[in-house]
């Protein structure tokens, strides 16, 4: 067994901190007052929709996850080309990943009508409430992320004996438990977001646009599954889907700390490189809470106001972990220790560019979108079009930036040193891979800005539906657009760390193919044509040994493949929300046709039949999409081998993560365009430009809660994949 250096335990103790915090920000929350009966009975309906859809979809989830354990455990134990670990890791990463999405859902329907309730005293009551609800999602993710990686690094350590190649083994192994989170949130992502914007887009399209009724009310019949699909979809598969990210970054860097350092003739230097992201995310834990309790604001408060009192939480826990990682990595005496610190400043700083930049693009504080709102005045056409136009251009930044990060993080672990030597590359690769830990370091309080937003979007429905008044819906919607806003952010700032942590992963799956290699006794033929073991071979041993280059057409292949990928599979989700909408819409219809007196709010209107609608409609259309994103990497790795499957990572993430940044901010700024006319400009609502909007925002919606969050874990749950089955790769493929 490898001897843990003391220090690691901060990390199961940062992982209890957190745990205890979230239960500590969740009771405080439930203590409060739930309001009215009317405002307790509206809850009630949220909350027992939101349940009995997320039993329903874990049914289907578990069917699916043991039938895959099955799959790994044949290919483990029988055919011998895999870990006997990985049935178990697999395992547990989805039900941990899945148990993150659990409680932050259960908080957000019990924090809903209390954010509305303080709202009718206070703004800050109300902002304090909905964003300290949402840090229990942020600190539940990195809480259970943090005791799973803890969990696991021990158990292996004290399986495998303290040899350098053990320490390869262990965190390759624990990246598989990375796909076990990664096929739970896409599984979550897919089938709540199916779930919300069926409700979101008939809701609107009927009440908003035809019967000329307010958003949330209660004469919708599809105003309750709309709420619950914002918990479904926005808290329940945000909190999946970002504890994915959040254990892939931290392991596929532990992963490349253990390659690159294998080779170091210094003691314990490779256990400490493996150890360094964990202690990072630990140390971010401590300094996320700190920067929840810095966020609140006074009544009044303007929307740069609100996003000013975010932005001082954020900010504050990103600048303490950029000048934590010194001492941190300075005390782990890791190699170019220095150099190690400025690539995590630099993820942390690319971070904070994409969050801006994403604000810029989507926030109705600033021209892009008051340009959508304006586009307004002559039609629904052009609103679209300024919509498209605007997520197109909205790519550059995020793009650039990334590529800047790349460079920068590769250079600053390497010295600033241009060859491409093996060694390089290999202390390259652990510099972008930490630049990704760096990124989501402080993930316990980005992520509560993001989970924040469903919870004051539900708060505004609450009151609306309760009839609380004029002064309390402006201050839930005020509380409403500033989520739309960090929603967005968020979910650029997600798809930003995809990026990195893809690129970690692919570092990663070329030692899990040696590792596979390895295991039956395949060698590899170095650059000087000597035949060695494929432990012994670089990186650049191993792209000659596979042809991996770009005038090989198996990489080719797969690069088209992989763009296609992602294509295909927003096709494929967007047009399950189109179908799953069609019904909503014709339900909704017909309710207000046959049910007299709904529109005089004299009759009440079958919420159930909705919400029935949006369950069956997510449950049967998110599992095609979800299975092809597990199918690909394997065809196209039992075909194209080795070569093919590199090409297909590289398409996959540069088409997957420009196509979800266009996406995500092109939804958000529709949904903000509309806020902007409904709070008075260009004739407000019920005007020409209201209703124009209101149909970018319908299209907008499956664009920013469906299909483009759900690229990020398309990116990396192929990775994932092909990481998993990298034994079969590397052992079989017909070409």
């Amino acid at each position: 067994m490898n001897n843990i250096p003391l220090v690691f335990w901060l990390v199961p103790i940062a992982s209890v901190c957190a745990l205890g915090m979230a239960w500590y920000f969740f009771t405080s929350m439930f203590r409060e007052d739930e309001g009215t009966p009317r405002m307790k009975e509206i809850a009630e309906y949220v909350r027992k929709g939101a349940m009995a859809y997320l039993k329903q979809q874990y049914r289907v989830v578990a069917i699916v996850f043991i039938i895959l354990a099955a799959i790994f455990a044949f290919m483990a134990y029988v055919l011998k080309v895999q870990n006997p670990w990985v049935p178990f890791a697999f395992l547990t990463g989805g039900f941990f990943s899945g148990l993150a999405g659990f409680f932050g859902m259960k908080t957000a329907t019990y924090a809903s009508a209390r954010t509305a309730n303080a709202a009718r005293k206070s703004l800050d009551g109300g902002l304090r409430i909905a964003f300290r609800s949402g840090a229990v999602m942020g600190l539940t993710v990195v809480g259970l992320a943090l005791l799973d990686i803890a969990i696991w690094f021990i158990v292996l350590n004290l399986f495998y004996n303290g040899d350098k190649l053990a320490l390869v083994t262990i965190t390759t192994t624990m990246l598989t438990f990375g796909m076990g989170a990664s096929c739970q949130a896409l599984f979550a992502r897919v089938g709540g977001g199916i779930y919300t914007k069926a409700a979101d887009v008939g809701a609107d399209i009927v009440g908003k646009v035809e019967a000329d009724i307010p958003e949330d009310d209660p004469r919708n019949p599809a105003t309750i599954a709309d709420n619950v699909g914002d918990n479904v979809g926005d808290v329940a598969g945000m909190g999946a889907d970002l504890y994915e990210s959040y254990c892939g970054s931290i392991l596929s860097t532990a992963a490349l700390g253990a390659a690159a350092f294998a080779t170091s003739q210094i003691e314990g230097m490779q256990l400490r490189a493996v150890i360094a992201p964990m202690l990072i995310a630990a140390v971010g834990v401590f300094l996320s809470i700190l920067g929840i309790y810095l966020v609140r604001t006074k009544e009044g408060a303007t929307m740069k106001n609100l996003l000013h009192s975010l932005s001082l939480g954020t900010n504050v826990s990103a600048l303490l972990i950029a000048v934590a990682t010194f001492p941190i990595l300075y005390l782990l005496k890791l190699e170019n220790w220095l150099g190690l610190s400025f690539s995590v400043i630099t993820g942390l700083a690319a971070g904070v560019i994409i969050g801006q930049a994403t604000e810029y693009y989507t926030s109705h504080s600033y021209k892009p979108t008051q340009k959508i709102s304006e586009a307004g005045l002559t039609g629904s056409a052009t609103v679209i079009i300024k919509g498209i136009g605007t997520g197109m251009i909205s790519t550059c930044i995020p793009v650039v930036t990334i590529g800047v990060a790349i460079l920068l993080s590769y250079l600053c672990a390497n010295g600033f040193q241009t060859e491409m030597s093996a060694e390089n590359l290999s202390f390259g690769l652990y510099g972008i891979g930490i630049a990704a830990v760096g990124m989501l370091s402080t993930l316990g309080i980005t992520l509560a800005t993001d989970a924040y937003g469903p919870i004051a979007d539900n708060a505004g429905g609450n009151a609306e539906m309760s009839e609380l008044g004029e002064e309390v819906r402006h201050r839930t919607d005020a509380l409403d657009a500033l989520g739309n806003t960090t929603a967005a952010t968020g979910k650029g700032f997600a798809i930003g760390s995809a990026a990195l942590t893809a690129l970690a992963l692919l570092a990663s799956y070329i030692e899990e193919v040696k590792i596979g290699m390895e295991r039956t006794g395949e060698t590899i033929e170095n650059l000087q044509g000597e035949v060695i073991k494929a432990m012994d071979a670089t990186i650049p041993d191993f792209m000659n040994h596979f042809q991996v280059t770009l005038m090989n057409p198996k990489v080719l292949i797969g690069a088209f493949i992989g763009g296609m990928a992602a294509f295909l599979f927003c096709g494929l989700t967007m047009e399950a929300v189109g179908r799953a909408a069609q019904k909503m819409v014709e339900e909704v219809r017909r309710q207000f046709r046959e049910i007299k007196g709904i529109l005089e709010g004299k009759a009440t209107p079958d919420y159930g039949s909705c919400v029935e609608i949006s369950t069956r409609a997510a449950q049967h259309e998110m599992v095609f999409p979800s299975l092809l994103a597990i199918a690909i990497p394997i065809i196209v790795g039992v075909v194209l081998g080795v070569a093919g499957v590199v090409g297909l990572l590289v398409g996959g993430l540069t088409c997957g993560f420009t196509l979800a940044v266009f996406m995500a901010n092109a939804g958000g700024a529709w949904d903000n365009a509309k806020k902007n006319v409904e709070e008075g400009k260009f004739g407000g609502k019920g005007s020409f430009a209201h209703k124009a909007t209101i149909v970018g925002d319908t299209v907008g919606d499956p664009f920013k809660d469906t299909s483009g969050p759900s690229l990020n874990i398309l990116i990396k749950l192929m990775s994932m994949v092909s990481i998993v089955m990298a034994g079969l790769t590397a052992t079989f493929s017909l070409l």
